[in-house]
C-alpha cells in the first residue's frame, strides 16, 4: 500500500513537472529547431518597432531567423540603423531579386554566427526597426 502511494506520488510529480517545464520554455524558439519565425505584420508600413513580431527576436548562435512578409506592402529587412555606414553590411534582403520581400507571403533568411544585439530596419519604411539578440 505505502509503495503504490509512492508510485502514484512520483508519478504525479513527474507529469507535473513536464507540465511547468513546457509551460515556461519559449516554445516558438523550441518549436522551430534551428530556425525563429518572425512576422511582418499587417500594415507594418504604418508602425514603428511593432512593425515585426516578435521584436526583439531572439535567437541562439547558429540559428536563422525567417523573417516572412504579411503585409500587402513591400519591406526589407536590412542591417544596422537607418544611414548607419555599415547599414546592410551583414544582411539585406534588398530590392529586387529572389530575397527582396516584395509580396505577402515572401520570406527572407539570415542566419546568426556570432552573439550580440543587431539592429535591422526597412529601407522603403524608415521608422520600422526592429532587433534580434542573439545568445
Amino acid at each position: 500500500m505505502v509503495s503504490k502511494t509512492i508510485y502514484l506520488t512520483a508519478s504525479l510529480l513527474a507529469i507535473l513537472s513536464v507540465v511547468a517545464i513546457g509551460a515556461s520554455t519559449d516554445n516558438s524558439v523550441f518549436a522551430q529547431g534551428d530556425k525563429v519565425q518572425a512576422s511582418i505584420v499587417p500594415g507594418a508600413s504604418t508602425l514603428t518597432d511593432t512593425a515585426v513580431s516578435p521584436n526583439p527576436i531572439e535567437a541562439k548562435v547558429g540559428q536563422t531567423v525567417v523573417w516572412t512578409n504579411d503585409d500587402t506592402a513591400f519591406h526589407t529587412v536590412t542591417s544596422g540603423l537607418i544611414g548607419a555606414p555599415d547599414a546592410g553590411k551583414l544582411f539585406d534582403s534588398g530590392l529586387s531579386g529572389p530575397t527582396a520581400l516584395t509580396t505577402q507571403g515572401k520570406t527572407f533568411e539570415h542566419t546568426f554566427d556570432t552573439a550580440g544585439e543587431f539592429d535591422y530596419h526597412c529601407t522603403l519604411h524608415p521608422a520600422m526597426t526592429g532587433k534580434v539578440i542573439v545568445t
